[in-house]
């Protein structure tokens, strides 16, 4: 294992000499300009006004005319090598002071990068990280959230081009045990410099202070800047975004009497493109500003009391002190947006309006603009994907486009495109742009690009030159694009089940070759990765297969499949699951050639799952995951990575929950730092001789003085006498410690920001060997490691936070040994299984044994050369690079481009968890082997909805949970398997379907009912039958209907009611039915219908052409 993270804190700041830039100025006549000073930046200006920074962040330029350290590290994926990108220096004419893109460019040339640290400028070492797990999980391993990619957010910055970070869901950085930033109530100032068009309304683009747990530790434990339109807390003038703060359980944007009154009139919509806006809070008072980041002065958006309510739990505030970028306190990560400059002030000072204008005014003058080249598909310049795709010897028409950014006119504006080698670039319209340019101006040349004959994964690169007028003197700048050169083989088709609880694994992925000719796709690699796993397989296609032109190519997942490698002589086999298969049952182990077939002589099964254990949340969820998977211990705010040395018999892991002694046990080793789905993860398999307890995420529940020898805590339940833990992080008025504990008392009843909390409520705690040193505030996170599994033999590699643990509760013995070795995740097929794995029609042209589809994941097609033929991102962006689309939409509900989910698959990405109710569908191109390099427009899902109510033999009227974009005419299919039945639809009304779940009398408007999904305000419902009929409008509906967000995207169950417009004229019993019009057929029903029963437009065809209806945009 490779560590990176602890870079973070250890980098001393050095200068250093940047490569040359790629914006090359040179002096047309005579003479020579003089070398600048650098200029000015925010941090000496809050200096100067008595406000020294306790954190400085840009990827753009130096906050500090003296900075001559690394701005930030970009991780390259083709050999996992890293670089500092530094401050370029004063040159003839040219200040310096801005970042050095030409260096990662030319580092990132023809593959990816990832933005690994954005270094701390004001000497405090608080570097920001990739983001560890916390309240909410994020897509990389083990929960840790995805790093931005390099060169998402190119601008221009003094005349030059930079970078900015790019933020898509699931993305964020953080560091939690910061050093000398604001605690508890002390007064601190922040500042930012964001894009004003890249947001959504997502929780939460946040930057600054947060809690050091990544956890919701009540309110007030945290105060960020906030950008975006979530309108779930306090919201501003319609549409928003809103420039507000995020100050835990509430973005505030004003203070209003009412804490139920979260509307602010004078809040407004914000429309420029670069945005500044501040965030400053002291005791009872608070003020927030915000700008165009290119011109005038800040505007004040609130300045006034904190937020008031009874329980005073925003006055005062209980911050933590540590350092977020991007996501919430709780790490909530369904937020995007783009980051250029931060800061934070030092603890106890508070800048005023007039530094926070002089920060605004050093802003606009290092003069913030726009990208100003850009290379993109001629038919998708204003949405770029990011991505071209060509087969060998096709040709597409690619724009090359150049805005002047200089603020004076020039001219001899040459565009151009330097393509791969063997390639050809024609133009199609005028390359040099006659006569003068004007600032702000956009041009472009748009050029026919052909591909050659040799496969390619790289870039395509945009030039262009010109001259400024004033000056005479010649500038030029490259803009990149990625492309590939692939035969034309598309991931086609995918399922992830065929209906909960029908068979949650009945999941296929289908290819389809595009192309007229066959494709020899031997030895290819299909690669599908679940969300929060590293991934340990790839399917490889057996040699000699070829794809016949429009030909299909189906993979299966085997009912079963290896857990950890079996090697030859093995006699039991640890597998994913053992559903349906039994004593005495033919199995086949392997594939292709490999395969070799055995008898089951007997078989372990998994216990079921026990109730979960209770205590604070954390791995996304209560305890680590499903029951029997979880991961290596992660300490916050210390860590977030430890590493366990090979040799080790005892780890320290999240949950027990599922572990048992005697079981075989599986430990994840080879992950790197930080976490890119970069290594292949590999198992080694140990006994499990102990259980004992699991690690604590907790938090004080009282202030501690010190001098005191108890402390009162959250949770006890798997602290022991003996555990040390470490308490604060080093901050004013408080400091780190590391205590004993000596006897294990009785935990708080509930968090202390909940309200203030009565003495009888904190609990004895725990006693310590020592007397604290420091005083140390309630609600400051700690953790304790636990006693964790032991084990036998020893570990014989390393491991390290967020590697999966598995317990290997299911189990084969064959009649005899494997003649063979086979490899994780090859397939373990029972062919009398029935209800677990691929059940198509249609027999796979090759079964695969894992991983089990997750609820989101990526897959990636690579030819025999390793070069990616295909990828896309599902339910989300689990691993960005592969993405294909147009990634910066924005608004509310925006969260990037991928395809779409077809089923809520497997729990937290991991083996085997449990399936979420779905229905029968797949995702799939259509028509077939159709690709604009976009997965969210490329892919569909079938119409479907449910039955609200159970449907009749003979009845032509069905009730529905929604209408789904079904139309008249429509053929549909109801029910699924041996009960399924076409019908036609004649008409279609309202949805919703349910039963009054407690009697209502006449004049009554509040109807409980079972459950309120698919009704709506203003719709007409028909109450109960017979004579007691009756029509009411609908007014509101409350509960009954769930929320929903990305990765950490907020929303829950309410109650469950409908209220209408007018008194009810009549009583109705519990089990009356509450209906709208629902769908009428053009005949009865032959079949009875039970309550949730599936509708559908078409069903999954693996296989054979895919069947969806591309709705007209």
């Amino acid at each position: 294992m490779k560590t990176r993270i602890g870079l973070a804190v250890t980098l001393a700041l050095s200068l250093m000499l940047p490569v040359a830039t790629l914006v090359i100025a040179r002096q047309a006549g005579a003479g020579r300009d003089v070398v600048p000073p650098r200029p000015e930046g925010p941090g000496d200006i809050y200096g100067a006004a008595g406000c020294p920074l306790a954190a400085a962040h840009s990827t753009t330029r130096a906050l500090y005319a003296s900075y001559n350290g690394p701005l930030y590290q970009v991780l390259r994926q083709s050999d996992g090598k890293t670089l500092d990108i530094g401050v370029v220096q004063p040159s003839e004419g040219d200040a310096g002071g801005y970042a050095d893109a030409a260096a990662q460019d030319a580092f990132c040339a023809n593959t990816y990068c990832w933005i690994t640290t954005i270094y701390d400028q004001s000497g405090k070492g608080n570097h920001l990280v990739q983001a560890p797990r916390g309240g909410f999980s994020g897509p990389a391993m083990g929960g840790f959230n995805n790093l931005p990619l390099a060169d998402m957010a190119p601008i221009t910055l003094m005349g030059h081009k930079v970078y900015g970070v790019f933020i898509e869901p699931g993305m964020g950085l953080r560091w939690n045990d910061a050093k000398g930033t604001a605690v508890d109530d002390q007064a601190e100032g922040q500042y930012w410099v964001i894009s004003g068009h890249h947001y959504n309304s997502g929780c939460c683009f946040d930057y600054g202070n947060a809690e050091t747990d990544s956890r919701d530790d009540g309110d007030g434990t945290m105060e960020t800047t906030y950008y975006g339109n979530a309108s779930a807390w306090y919201r501003g003038q319609a549409p928003g975004p809103w420039i507000m703060t995020d100050q835990e359980n509430n973005l505030v944007g004003c203070v209003n009497e009412s804490p139920n009154d979260k509307y602010c009139p004078d809040l407004p919509s914000i429309g420029w493109r670069f945005v500044t806006a501040t965030a400053d809070g002291e005791p009872h008072h608070w003020r927030s500003m915000g700008g165009d980041a290119q011109r005038g002065d800040l505007k004040i958006m609130f300045d006034g009391p904190r937020v008031k309510n009874p329980r005073s739990s925003y006055d005062p505030m209980r911050k933590q002190g540590a350092i977020l970028l991007g996501n919430g306190g709780d790490n909530s990560n369904g937020s995007q947006g783009t980051f250029y400059e931060g800061a934070m002030t030092a603890p106890n000072t508070f800048p005023t309006q007039e530094t926070n204008q002089k920060v605004q005014a050093n802003v606009v003058a290092a003069g913030y603009d726009v990208q100003r080249l850009s290379i993109a598909p001629a038919a998708a310049t204003a949405t770029p994907p990011g991505l071209q795709t060509f087969s060998p010897g096709s040709s597409q028409d690619t724009t090359v486009t150049f805005t002047n950014t200089a603020g004076a006119h020039v001219g001899n504006v040459t565009l151009g495109i330097t393509a791969p080698a063997g390639w050809t670039v024609a133009a199609k319209t005028p390359t040099t742009i006659t006569g003068m340019v004007a600032p702000g101006q956009t041009v472009s040349a748009t050029f026919t690009v052909t591909s050659g004959s040799a496969a390619f994964n790289g870039d395509l690169v945009g030039k262009a030159s010109w001259t400024i007028a004033a000056t005479g003197k010649t500038q030029s700048e490259i803009a990149i694009e990625k492309v590939r050169n692939v035969s034309p083989v598309k991931i086609n088709e995918f399922a992830i089940s065929s209906g909960s609880p029908a068979n949650s694994t009945n999941s296929f992925i289908e290819l389809y070759n595009a192309g007229d000719r066959a494709v020899d796709i031997s030895n290819w690699t299909l690669t599908q990765h679940p969300t929060q796993m590293p991934f340990f397989s790839s399917v490889k296609i057996p040699a000699g297969t070829k794809l016949a032109g429009k030909g299909f190519y189906l993979l299966g997942l085997s009912n079963s499949g290896l857990a950890v490698p079996a090697k030859k002589g093995d006699t039991t086999l640890y597998v994913r699951s053992t559903d349906g298969m039994s004593v005495g049952d033919t199995i086949e182990i392997g594939a292709g050639s490999a395969a070799e077939t055995r008898k089951i002589a007997s078989i372990q099964a998994p216990a079921p799952p026990a109730a979960p254990a209770g205590g604070p949340g954390g791995f996304g969820g209560p305890r680590g995951g499903p029951r029997g998977q979880t991961t290596v211990w992660q300490p916050l705010p210390d860590g977030p990575v430890i590493t366990i040395p090979a040799g080790s018999t005892n780890i320290p892991v999240t949950s027990v929950n599922g572990f048992e002694v005697g079981q075989k046990m599986a430990i994840g080793y080879g992950a790197t730092y930080p976490a890119v789905a970069q290594a292949t993860e590999k198992y080694e398999v140990v006994t499990i001789t102990e259980v004992g307890k699991q690690g604590t995420q907790a938090w004080l529940a009282a202030d501690a003085k010190a001098g005191d020898t108890n402390i009162k805590v959250s949770s006890v339940a798997d602290i022991s006498v003996g555990d040390k833990i470490r308490l604060d992080i080093d901050s004013v008025g408080h400091g780190i410690e590391t205590v004993t504990v000596t006897k294990v008392g009785t935990q708080s009843r509930r968090r202390p920001f909940d309200g203030p909390m009565a003495e009888a409520d904190w609990g004895t705690g725990l006693d310590l060997a020592e007397p604290l040193k420091f005083n140390h505030s309630a609600n400051i996170p700690f953790s304790v490691r636990g006693t964790g599994i032991s084990f036998q033999p020893a570990t014989a590699f390393a491991h390290s936070s967020n590697e999966p643990v598995l317990a290997l509760a299911a189990s084969i013995t064959l009649d005899n040994p494997v003649a063979g070795d086979h490899e994780i995740d090859s397939p373990v097929r029972d062919e009398k299984v029935t209800t677990a794995g691929y059940q198509g029609q249609k027999k796979p042209d090759q079964w695969f044994g894992g991983p089990a589809l997750a609820n989101a994941g990526n897959m990636v097609l690579r030819d025999a050369a390793g070069m990616v033929v295909d990828s896309l991102n599902y339910g989300g962006l689990v691993d960005p690079w592969a993405a294909e689309g147009y990634q910066a939409a924005s608004g509310a509900g925006a969260s990037g481009c991928s395809a779409p989910a077809p089923a809520s698959g497997m729990g937290f990405g991991m083996r085997g968890g449990p399936a979420a109710s779905s229905p029968n569908r797949s995702a799939g191109r259509f028509p077939d082997g159709a690709d604009t390099d976009s997965n969210c427009d490329d892919f569909l899902l079938q119409t479907t909805s449910s039955l609200a109510i159970a449907a009749t033999v003979g009845v032509n009227n069905i009730k529905v949970t929604s209408l789904a974009d079904f139309s008249v005419g429509q053929k549909i299919i109801i029910d699924t398997g041996d009960n399924s039945e076409v019908a036609v639809i004649q008409t279609i009304g309202t949805a919703g379907g349910t039963m009054v779940n407690t009697a209502t009398e006449a004049g009554a408007t509040v109807i409980p009912v079972a459950n309120a999904m698919g009704f709506s305000p203003g719709q007409t419902i028909t109450i109960d039958s017979g004579v007691n009929r009756e029509t009411a409008v609908v007014a509101s509906v409350s509960g009954g209907r769930f929320g929903r967000g990305g990765f950490g995207g907020r929303g829950g169950p309410g109650g469950t009611s409908i209220t209408v417009a007018s008194p009810l004229a009549k009583a109705h019993a519990e089990g009356a039915e509450v209906s709208g019009s629902g769908i009428t057929l053009t005949g009865a029903l032959t079949k009875a219908h039970d309550s949730r029963a599936q509708i559908a437009g078409s069903v999954p065809t693996p296989g054979a052409s895919n069947q969806y209806s591309r709705r007209t945009q």
